[in-house]
């Protein structure tokens, strides 16, 4: 598998990440890591959400979701949500 090479933030995952603690932080940034050494870590949805993968981590001892696109032609990683599992899916319907 080729290595990604470009990685992109949405506004509303970048609004997600400023909020956040340095604990916090540092949990996303090792999570971030794994999918750059496998990207197709995360599972694809299905039905309105075909473009969307979701790859679950534990960010300080809660189940946290992490939304992006991988698209294998450009090698990039597109980071586009972040949160808990409440109402994730439906945040993202709307924003997306």
């Amino acid at each position: 598998m080729a290595k990604v090479e470009n990685i992109l933030q949405t506004p509303t995952f970048r609004k997600a990440v400023k909020k956040l603690k340095a604990n916090q932080k540092e949990d996303l940034d090792n999570a971030v890591k794994e999918l750059v050494k496998e990207p197709l870590l995360g599972e694809q949805k299905r039905g309105d959400l075909t473009f969307l993968r979701v790859y679950k981590f534990k960010m300080v001892k809660q189940l946290t979701l992490l939304g992006y696109s991988y698209d294998e032609g450009v090698l990039t990683l597109e980071l586009m949500a972040l949160g808990t599992h409440e109402n994730f899916y439906r945040d993202i319907k709307r924003t997306f």
